[in-house]
């Protein structure tokens, strides 16, 4: 197994890192800096999106009939990997990484014709209506109610933990059609318009003080049928091949810039502490294995080959280890981790930090990364998926 780069994948590299040296502002590496979660406010993400969209790169797993650059698995890593050592914001993932593919799996010609090119420009901002109160990793015990009137859907109900609802103008949803059956074979995927008549979004803040999620609530809201993406009662299809795009590797570039930003930190605090270095000697050990375990399924992909349930143990270190490196960070900020701090957050702020600069996203993000080891499948869903798997229990 060949887990090194060839020469052809080190001019790629080169190619990237050039287009990123000449193409990511001040402002936009400094948003990139600044963020405290896995999602970037669109002020800054769908600017960054454009530029990669005027050269083609805004889809990197988009093959080309469909308006992306075609790459292979080697040249998607490369191109991450690049992205986030750079430091550059990062896309939404709800239109380019998830309804997008689904759309080309699943859509109509004229959903494709339509919605497709509308993602690589950002004309249109996705949010995802999946969890609702009652049901989140028991997704398919849903209730959102879709009833059939006509040429429509007539939806009542609500959803919860909607990201970035408040800046979408559309949302992919899975919806009941049906109480017969199993659970999941009462379920349709639709596509709506935010701007729809009873439609109506309602913040949640975090814990870390942030307006990222909502509670969005459907009061007789009418969705054509032509917006459905499937067959009605065949979501559940869907949605399955939908989390296949959600979940995976490609971590081990975003843990090594958190490694070095605790690093950073460190040595800020000027501490003398030999159970924090101990902590940190364990944190790049830990990443330089899931690198390793990551370049071992890149290899197996660009081979032809399914990775299984490793997708499964790669999200749980994963996230792990990035929680772990959080508290690494907090512990070694002390005091200082507990001052809020948003203004000087802020790209171009003048407001000077309390404390090293580089803990200024220590607790926003200590505190948002909780939810990375429940978003995406909970790890204990992961854990079991690899104990039938892999252990045959």
């Amino acid at each position: 197994m060949d887990l090194e780069l060839r020469d052809e994948d080190l001019a790629f590299q080169a190619e990237v890192r050039a287009f990123l040296d000449a193409n990511l502002t001040p402002e936009l590496r400094a948003a990139g800096a600044g963020l405290t979660s896995v999602f970037c406010e669109p002020r800054f993400s769908l600017p960054w999106q454009r530029i990669l969209h005027e050269r083609g790169w805004a889809a990197p797993s988009w093959p080309r009939p469909y308006g992306g650059p075609g790459w292979n698995e080697v040249q998607r890593s490369i191109f991450s990997a690049e992205c986030a050592r750079a430091g550059a914001p990062s896309l939404s993932p709800m239109g380019l990484k998830m309804v997008g593919p689904v759309i080309m799996g699943y859509g109509t010609p004229e959903q494709k014709a339509y919605y497709l090119p509308r993602i690589l420009s950002g004309e249109d901002y996705w949010c995802q209506g999946y969890s609702e109160p009652g049901s989140g990793s028991d997704l398919a015990s849903l209730q959102l109610r879709a009833a059939s009137d006509g040429d429509d859907y007539v939806l009542s109900g609500s959803k919860i933990w909607t990201t970035h609802a408040h800046f979408a103008n559309r949302m992919f949803c899975l919806v009941r059609t049906s109480t017969e059956g199993k659970p999941q074979q009462g379920i349709t995927f639709l596509l709506l318009e935010m701007k729809s008549p009873g439609i109506e979004v309602k913040p949640i803040i975090t814990l870390a003080g942030e307006h990222e999620v909502n509670q969005v609530f459907f009061d007789n809201v009418r969705v054509p049928k032509a917006n459905r993406i499937g067959e009605e009662n065949q979501g559940w299809t869907v949605a399955k091949y939908l989390l296949e795009f959600e979940r995976g590797g490609g971590s081990a570039p975003g843990l090594q810039v958190g490694l070095a930003r605790a690093q950073k930190i460190a040595e800020a605090a000027d501490g003398d502490d030999a159970a924090h270095r101990r902590r940190l000697i364990e944190a790049e050990i830990a990443i330089t294995a899931i690198d390793m375990s990551e370049r071992m399924v890149l290899a197996s992909l660009a081979g032809g080959k399914n990775p299984g349930p490793a997708s499964s143990m790669l999200k749980i270190n994963g996230t792990e280890a990035m929680q772990r490196l959080d508290e690494i960070s907090i512990a070694a900020l002390g005091a200082y981790a507990h001052v809020d701090q948003p203004q000087a957050r802020e790209p171009g702020s003048n407001v000077e930090a309390v404390g090293p600069h580089e803990g200024l996203v220590a607790m926003p993000r200590y505190l948002n990364n909780r939810a990375a080891s429940i978003y995406g499948g909970s790890n204990e869903i992961q854990r079991d998926i690899i104990a039938r798997l892999v252990l045959g229990l």
